[in-house]
């Protein structure tokens, strides 16, 4: 009984320790983005709004990607597009990462 009560007890703390630390990083992660939006708004609001556009293409087209698709029903319209920015996102992100990095010309 003792030795349930105190493996309990340490996962209980491990895991409050846990979401503390994550809780921290997801705060820090948005106060850098809230930067990375003043800073580029503060140089040109026009290519801060087309790259934040960008970025909902590339979220709503991963989201639909991921997410289980209905039986019989295919993609079209907007989630089409979007899923197609996603794709060539990942992929030249993948090419970049294994190749252009890699090549020791940059």
């Amino acid at each position: 009984m003792v030795k349930s009560v105190g493996d309990f007890l340490v996962e209980l703390v491990g895991e409050v320790v846990a979401e503390v630390v994550l809780s921290l990083l997801a705060c820090v992660l948005l106060g850098l983005l809230g930067l990375i939006v003043y800073v580029s708004w503060s140089f040109s609001p026009p290519a801060t709004v087309a790259g934040g556009l960008l970025s909902l293409a590339v979220a709503h087209g991963a989201w639909r990607t991921f997410r289980t698709p209905a039986k019989g029903r295919r993609r079209r319209g907007l989630a089409a597009v979007t899923t197609a920015v996603f794709t060539a996102t990942a992929l030249t992100a993948a090419f970049l990462t294994l190749y252009a990095f890699d090549c020791g010309c940059l």
